[in-house]
C-alpha cells in the first residue's frame, strides 16, 4: 500500500469520527492502514509531519496561533464529575451598609 493512500485514509477516518473498521474500501484494508497509522504514530512520524506543516505556514504567514473553544463540546472526565466544588456560596462578596 501506498503512503499516499494511508495518509488520504488516516485523514478520512479522523474527519467522520468513524471507527477504523469502517475507512471505505477503496482505501484498500482498514486494518493495514490502521497499522500504518500505529506505527507512524509510535515513530512520532505524524509528529513531524505537524511541525513541518506548521513552519511552512508560519513562514508564509499562513498560521494563526488563536484557538477558539467552545465549552458546550467540552466535556469533564467522569470522575471529576461527582467531586465537590467550592461554589463560594458561603462568602459575601459585597458589603452590607
Amino acid at each position: 500500500m501506498d503512503r499516499r493512500t494511508v495518509v488520504e485514509a488516516t485523514a478520512w477516518r479522523f474527519r467522520t469520527g468513524a471507527p477504523w473498521r469502517d475507512v471505505p474500501e477503496r482505501f484498500g484494508n482498514w486494518n493495514t492502514i490502521y497499522k500504518n497509522f500505529n506505527r507512524w504514530a509510535e515513530q512520532g512520524v505524524w509528529a513531524r509531519v505537524l511541525e513541518k506543516t506548521q513552519s511552512i505556514a508560519q513562514q508564509a504567514g499562513d498560521l494563526d496561533w488563536v484557538a477558539s473553544i467552545d465549552s458546550t463540546i467540552v466535556r469533564v472526565h467522569q470522575h471529576g464529575a461527582t467531586l465537590p466544588r467550592a461554589t463560594g456560596g458561603g462568602i459575601e462578596l459585597q458589603e452590607v451598609r
